[in-house]
């Protein structure tokens, strides 16, 4: 049963990180493309949401490791 945790924890914490990925790559896209301030706040206002979640799935992950790391 254990191990399950271990191993779920695991995944949620890598989909966690593929998330964070992902808004550090648009977010450097959209800088690159060289587009003004306001369209660019605009981008990073579209991601932030994404990046709370990623980061919520990360620490929750993590914590299911640990947890499961304890118990087993």
């Amino acid at each position: 049963m254990y191990d399950a945790m271990i191993w779920g924890g695991a995944v949620v914490s890598l989909l966690g990180l593929a998330g964070l990925i992902w808004c550090i790559l648009r977010v450097a896209r959209a800088r690159r493309s060289g587009i003004d301030d306001d369209a660019l706040r605009a981008v990073i206002q579209s991601v932030l949401p994404v990046n709370l979640g990623a980061m919520f799935l990360s620490v929750i992950g993590l914590m299911l490791v640990v947890i499961g790391i304890i118990l087993g």
